[in-house]
């Protein structure tokens, strides 16, 4: 447990992941019937571009800041309109953002009164900020837990609807295995829900046995999306950003198809690949 993501909140992986995620959540706050969130590596929940940590390794500048930059926000397509409207609300509209949402206060602030979210969060300091930042807040419960145990934990919930994030450090070495596992525990008890799994590209070879194992579970629905900065012919740098999203709403990847070019163009993230394929199409058969 010696990841901090304070180190690399803002960056081009987050860019790409939290655009995606505000607009599943934009999507589900689209019936009026009450939605359900589980967070398994919840973090801290909100973070200071500007303090100590994030300015060591500068990755805001060259991730959410980047695309900022001037004018920016005016390029990109319909599909990122949800997640720049947080941003300006916790920056009150200036333009610079400082105050950056991680995965659980991007939900919290798009939740409405009837919806509920649950965080996991293993590490001891982390889960200490994570419950100041929610503190008295009646829809959010944080627990001190393993992640992958919290799919069990707390799945099937109550409310019919909902998403699952999982998005793991990846600071062990059989983590895309641990996800797979996880992905086919939690879909067996609770087949309607949405999931959204982070990755990083970095093996090309290890991403594609892990998308074979995804396909071997024979779970329907299942979209791959990737947005790359570097071309994937080395293996000891992070490459890019990956997502598998399960049950994704109507549109889905019409949507991205727009969204992930546009941010890597407001990223100057080179060319490196860039799209999204069905894994599994909705009658569950390889795309």
């Amino acid at each position: 447990m010696n990841y901090r993501h304070a180190f690399h909140a803002g960056n081009a992986a987050d860019v790409m992941k939290h655009a995606v995620l505000a607009w599943l959540l934009d999507r589900l706050c689209g019936k009026d019937t009450p939605y359900f969130v589980l967070d398994t590596h919840a973090g801290i929940g909100r973070y200071d571009l500007d303090d100590q940590a994030a300015g060591r390794t500068g990755e805001a500048l060259r991730g959410i800041r980047r695309v900022l930059a001037g004018n920016g926000a005016a390029a990109l397509p319909d599909g990122a309109a949800p997640y720049l409207a947080l941003l300006a609300r916790l920056n009150d509209g200036t333009g610079i953002v400082r105050h950056y949402p991680g995965s659980p206060l991007i939900t919290r602030m798009m939740m409405r009164e009837q919806d509920r979210l649950v965080l996991a969060e293993l590490h001891a300091d982390d889960v200490q900020t994570l419950r100041g930042v929610f503190r008295g807040d009646g829809q959010v419960s944080v627990h001190h837990m393993d992640g992958w145990l919290s799919l069990k934990a707390h799945l099937p919930p109550k409310e019919r609807r909902g998403l699952v994030v999982i998005d793991p450090p990846f600071e062990a070495p059989d983590e895309y295995e641990r996800m797979v596992a996880a992905l086919a525990l939690a879909h067996r008890r609770w087949a309607t829900g949405q999931y959204l799994l982070w990755y990083p590209v970095k093996d090309r070879a290890a991403v594609w046995r892990f998308h074979q194992m995804l396909e071997d579970t024979g779970i329907p629905k299942m979209l791959a999306a990737e947005l790359c900065w570097s071309d994937d012919d080395r293996s000891d740098r992070l490459n890019g950003s990956g997502l598998i999203l399960v049950n994704p709403p109507w549109k889905t990847q019409e949507t991205l198809s727009a969204l992930l070019p546009a941010l890597q163009s407001g990223l100057a993230a080179g060319s490196g690949p860039v799209g999204c394929r069905w894994l599994r199409d909705e009658n569950g058969k390889p795309a």
